[in-house]
């Protein structure tokens, strides 16, 4: 009787603590984060005249529908934005010649995990 007591109480616990490991945890990107990464791309100090955007990644997991924009036609100038190895945005420039939003955007890329350690740290 007493470890039938004793699992009836157990149990839950162990149960619970498992179910809660398995939990997926998605990384995003929060504005504060994206802002840090738009400024450490550094097109102001180049002096380019650009337009940078920073996404999510939802190309990624299968919604090509997002390629289909009006107007849109995917270039030279989007770099992935990868956090502890896993893909979680990405960062488009355009404006001058693809090499350059090229570069600039993998600046900014580059700076995604300063700038998310900097927000962790609070």
């Amino acid at each position: 009787m007493k470890r039938i007591v004793f699992l009836a109480l157990v149990l839950p616990m162990i149960l619970g603590h498992l179910a809660t490991a398995q939990l997926p945890v998605k990384k995003v990107l929060t504005l504060e984060v994206v802002k840090k990464i738009a400024a450490a791309a550094e097109a102001k100090k180049r002096g380019a005249t650009v337009v940078i955007v920073v996404v999510d990644d939802q190309v990624r997991d299968g919604r090509v529908a997002a390629l289909g924009l009006p107007g849109a036609t995917p270039l030279q100038g989007g770099i992935p934005i990868e956090f502890e190895g896993k893909v979680i945005g990405a960062i488009g420039v355009s404006g001058n010649t693809p090499q350059e939003d090229e570069d600039i955007a993998k600046v900014g890329a580059a700076s995604a995990g300063a700038a998310i350690g900097q927000f962790r740290a609070k």
